[in-house]
C-alpha cells in the first residue's frame, strides 16, 4: 500500500489526507516505526489514529496520557480482589504456598492496560497515545524502552513478547518540549489547520448531504475567523459541529438572519472572551465575505 492508496482509502472512512501526511504513514507502517503528530489542539491528530484504525479494519488502542500517568495505569495491574478471593478459596487446600504464588500470580489474574493489550494482540492493533506531552518525562523514558524493543517484563511473569508489532500513533500538542530520545526514536509529521480547500473537502467528506454552496460559507467564514484575535482558534471538529448546527436550523445563506447566524457561534467559540469580541458586527463583517 503506497502513500496514493492510503489517501484513497482514508477518503473512503472520511478523513482526508494530504501528501505530507499521507507519506508519513506509508512509511511509518512500512518501516514499523511510532509516528509522532504534532500540532494544535482541533486540527485532527487523534482522528487520524481512529481513521487509519477504520482503513485497516483494525483494534484502536488509547493510552491518554496526563500529569502522574504511572506504568501501572499503562501497562499492566494485578487484579488483588481476585487475588485475595483465590487465596482465600484455596486455604484449606493441599497447594503449597509456591504452588498457591504461582496460581495467583498467572495471566488469570493480569489486568492489561493499552501498552500490554497492544503487543498482545493477534493482529496489529494501533496504538494512539494521545498528548504524551502531558505525561512526565520519567513515563517518556519508560515509553521510550517499551517501543524500542515491543516487549514487557512483568517480574511474576517474565518478559512478554510481542505477538504483533502494533501501529503506535503518538500525538503531541505541544504543551511542553519531548525529549530528543522520544523525537529520534519516531517519525514525524506537523498538522496545522487546513486550508480552505482542505477543509472544504472535509466538510464534505463528513456531511456529504450538506448543499455546496453553503459548505463553501461556512468554510470560507472558519477560514476569516482563525484570523480573528481569539484566545482558542476552533478546530475542524468545530467546524463540523457548526456545519450541523446550521443544517439543523435550516440556515442555507448567510445573507439572511445575521443574529441568528451569531447565535450559533457557540459550537466555534469557546471561550467568554471570544464570545465577546466576536460581536455581531464582526459576524456580518465575516459573513459578508463569505457569502
Amino acid at each position: 500500500m503506497d502513500e496514493r492508496d492510503i489517501k484513497a482509502k482514508m477518503a473512503v472512512v472520511g478523513y482526508v489526507v494530504d501528501d505530507t501526511l499521507a507519506v508519513a504513514l506509508h512509511l511509518a507502517m512500512t518501516l514499523k516505526r511510532p509516528l509522532l503528530l504534532e500540532g494544535a489542539a482541533g486540527v485532527g491528530k487523534t482522528d487520524v489514529a481512529r481513521a487509519l484504525a477504520d482503513m485497516l479494519e483494525t483494534r484502536l488502542i488509547r493510552l491518554q496520557c496526563y500529569e502522574g500517568l504511572d506504568a501501572n495505569t499503562a501497562i499492566y495491574e494485578w487484579n488483588y480482589q481476585r487475588q485475595l478471593l483465590a487465596i482465600k478459596a484455596h486455604e484449606k487446600s493441599e497447594m503449597d504456598a509456591d504452588e498457591l504464588e504461582s496460581h495467583v500470580f498467572s495471566d488469570k489474574y493480569l489486568l492489561k492496560r493499552p501498552l500490554l493489550e497492544a503487543i498482545s494482540e493477534n493482529m496489529a492493533p494501533i496504538l494512539l497515545i494521545d498528548e504524551i506531552d502531558r505525561a512526565d518525562t520519567e513515563f517518556e523514558a519508560y515509553l521510550l524502552e517499551v517501543l524500542a524493543d515491543y516487549q514487557i517484563t512483568v517480574p511474576e511473569l517474565g518478559t512478554i513478547k510481542a505477538t504483533t508489532i502494533p501501529h503506535v500513533i503518538l500525538t503531541s500538542n505541544g504543551t511542553r518540549d519531548l525529549s530528543d530520545a522520544l523525537r529520534r526514536r519516531c517519525l514525524y509529521s506537523y498538522l496545522d489547520y487546513p486550508d480552505m480547500d482542505k477543509e472544504l473537502a472535509i466538510i464534505r467528506a463528513r456531511m456529504p448531504q450538506i448543499d455546496g454552496k453553503i459548505a463553501k460559507q461556512i468554510t470560507a467564514f472558519v477560514q476569516s475567523l482563525r484570523k480573528e484575535d481569539l484566545e482558542k482558534i476552533p478546530g475542524i471538529a468545530e467546524t463540523l459541529d457548526w456545519a450541523a448546527a446550521l443544517s439543523g436550523l435550516n440556515i442555507d445563506q448567510f445573507d439572511g438572519d445575521i443574529a441568528k447566524l451569531h447565535s450559533t457561534l457557540i459550537c466555534l467559540l469557546k471561550t467568554e472572551a471570544d464570545l465577546n469580541s466576536v460581536t455581531l458586527e464582526v459576524t456580518s463583517r465575516l459573513a459578508g465575505k463569505a457569502a
